[in-house]
């Protein structure tokens, strides 16, 4: 190669690299070699659910309570919080279907603000399956591409990851919470409500058919951002209920097997929720040991497929059973774990929710305040400050 063509090649290059670097990281969260990136650098972080930020507001445009709850929050030092993006019950989804408008500038109000305080949000989009309710569909309309629940359900979605793609506020998409308990149930006729029927007992091939046109409406805007699809961990028994309906305990290859189904089909990120009112062998899987076992497992799989964990809830309830020390002890031991087996983000439940006073609602002035604290000193050491 002659000099000038070397100088040639060497600017191009330099150039390149130049342009690369100069490269501002996208907003909110990414993906990348099987861990959360934000602002271009690895991420670890413990945040909280504030499960009415919104719905609180858009129930009453009056109360701006939640506004101020996250200033608090955000003076405390908590990085994020998940909320509920949509509605949770068909009368919800009727007020917004009645107006779009009122509905998305109250959301503007809750993402502005996050702005301006530098904490992120993880809007869980379809909390419920309620949405169907409000457009007159059964719940396993869920399941079919031309019904008018996943009509409404794709327009939503793009409305919302429209507006706010470019707003640094938004890490993550999360489908919606707990889907996965629903489905597959051998007792599902006990649960249905007043007017129900066989037609709204929701099964695995239904969800997974909605997680994947969500997944396709987002990432048709948003190429970047993790999507969670805001799953619990897999019942005991979760392969059982979708082969044969029995409650049959899985074993570890199963649940693998299952984990693998449930956060497939376009998702980034493992999610599961977990908490230490009883013990894991009874909650997650007759096969684990216990907490350390489990989540080593989790992190296993993780490993394997390259995907961050998300533990959208984790926690531990007052009022209950358990006796005020031994709640402490429990939700020490879950945020050691969590530590120990390198979970990337987590958060959780609940903060300032007016119907779970006593229970599982934290503020920096109630007996759960400790908790608050927790969370910061545990950010410290997972950022490696």
């Amino acid at each position: 190669m002659t000099l000038t063509k070397l100088l040639i090649t060497s600017s191009i290059v330099l150039a390149a690299f130049s342009l690369c670097s100069c490269q501002k990281p996208t907003p909110g969260l990414s993906v990348r070699d099987g861990q959360f990136f934000h602002e271009g650098k690895p991420l670890r972080a413990v945040g909280i659910n504030y499960y009415d930020l919104f719905t609180r507001i858009a129930a009453k445009p009056q109360d701006t309570s939640s506004l101020k709850g996250l200033e608090t929050l955000a003076s405390l030092g908590v990085p994020f919080v998940r909320f509920n993006a949509g509605g949770f019950s068909g009368k919800d989804w009727e007020r917004y279907l009645a107006d779009p408008e009122v509905h998305f500038a109250t959301m503007d109000k809750v993402v502005r603000e996050a702005e301006r305080l530098g904490i992120g949000l993880i809007p869980s989009v379809f909390w419920s399956p309620a949405l169907n309710e409000a457009v007159g569909e059964r719940r396993q309309s869920w399941g079919d591409p031309a019904s008018e629940t996943l009509a409404q359900m794709r327009d939503y979605t793009q409305r919302l990851v429209s507006r706010y793609k470019d707003s640094a506020a938004i890490w993550a998409w999360e489908f919606g919470n707990e889907w996965n308990l629903k489905m597959d149930l051998p007792n599902a006729a006990d649960l249905r409500k007043r007017g129900q029927d066989k037609r709204d007992d929701l099964t695995s091939e239904q969800v997974l058919l909605a997680l994947r046109e969500f997944s396709a409406a987002v990432r048709n805007i948003d190429p970047s951002r993790p999507l969670i699809t805001g799953h619990s961990h897999p019942r005991a028994a979760a392969w059982h209920n979708t082969r044969e309906r029995s409650w049959k305990p899985d074993t570890r290859e199963q649940w693998r097997e299952i984990m693998l189904r449930d956060n497939a089909g376009g998702y980034d990120t493992l999610s599961i929720h977990i908490y230490a009112d009883k013990e894991v062998n009874a909650l997650c899987g007759r096969w684990a040991t216990g907490l350390m076992d489990f989540l080593a497992a989790l992190r296993e799989l993780a490993v394997e497929t390259q995907s961050p964990v998300f533990i959208g809830e984790f926690g531990v309830a007052d009022g209950g059973k358990h006796p005020p020390e031994e709640v402490r002890r429990r939700f020490k031991e879950l945020m050691d774990a969590m530590e120990q087996n390198d979970v990337d983000l987590a958060a959780v439940w609940v903060f300032d929710l007016k119907n779970q006073t006593g229970s599982w609602s934290i503020t920096p002035d109630n007996e759960r305040a400790y908790m608050l604290q927790e969370i910061v000193e545990a950010n410290r050491r997972w950022s490696g400050k």
